[in-house]
């Protein structure tokens, strides 16, 4: 039976982005998703000094990560940024995931929760989940999940029971730059374990290979996916620099 998912709400909500040459990707992105966010949840505003504060706080990181989260209090919102290093093969990563199906009814909804008990990405040697409902799969617990057949890309829609993706509509874009045809639609797991290539998009990450679902075979990347891969790399500005990771640091 499908459990209904109940985050923690004081936990509040959170972005996570990529740091490349010193610039966040996708800023304006995650800032706009936020200030939804917050609207919808607390009816707070994003506090408009956060976007200057995550771009000097990015300064001087050649390849990392920005993570930004905003939680409820008494008389406002406490604001905590978080800044380090990324190792560069963990970005777009050349060994693939493996996923089982995890039901919930009504899906995580469109807000990135900080209390996320089960559903962050797992380590390297584990399966992690694949949010179904209603035999729909919706996304992993931490990314957009992407199909190809027979040359046309597929991904869930945006219905209100998943995550509005930064590099999901990055990815899609990209798709009608390069002459893609691409479709946001139901998808199911048979749909996965038939599909040419199966792969995951998230703002770390970039695009990663499925490569099993509840133990049974998936394509994992392939000719589309590479070449979505080639150009979101250029959208991102990412050459992989081979840099040491930058301790983390918190901003307040």
């Amino acid at each position: 039976m499908a459990e209904r998912w109940q985050p923690d709400r004081s936990r509040g909500v959170f972005e996570t982005l990529l740091v490349v040459e010193g610039k966040p990707v996708e800023l304006e992105a995650h800032l706009h998703r936020l200030a939804q966010s917050l609207d919808a949840v607390y009816s707070r505003p994003l506090p408009p000094q956060a976007g200057d504060e995550m771009r000097r706080a990015a300064e001087g990181i050649p390849l990392g990560r920005l993570r930004l989260s905003v939680a409820p209090t008494e008389d406002g919102l406490r604001i905590d940024l978080l800044a380090g290093g990324v190792d560069p093969e963990a970005v777009f990563p050349s060994l693939g995931m493996k996923l089982r199906t995890h039901a919930v009814a009504g899906g995580l909804g469109p807000h990135k929760w900080a209390h996320r008990p089960g559903i962050n990405r797992p380590a390297p040697d584990q399966a992690g989940a694949l949010i179904v409902d209603e035999g729909e799969v919706l996304e992993a617990g931490w990314a957009n999940v992407f199909a190809v057949r027979g040359g046309t890309l597929f991904t869930p829609p945006l219905d209100g029971r998943l995550l509005t993706g930064t590099t999901r509509a990055a990815l899609l874009q990209l798709a009608v730059e390069e002459g893609i045809e691409s479709e946001e639609g139901p998808l199911s797991p048979a749909d996965l374990l038939t599909a040419d290539e199966v792969f995951l998009t998230g703002s770390i990450r970039g695009i990663e290979a499925a490569l099993e679902l509840d133990a049974q075979p998936l394509a994992g990347c392939g000719e589309i996916s590479d070449r979505l891969g080639g150009a979101l790399k250029r959208h991102w500005n990412l050459r992989t620099p081979a840099v040491a990771p930058k301790a983390d640091q918190l901003f307040r």
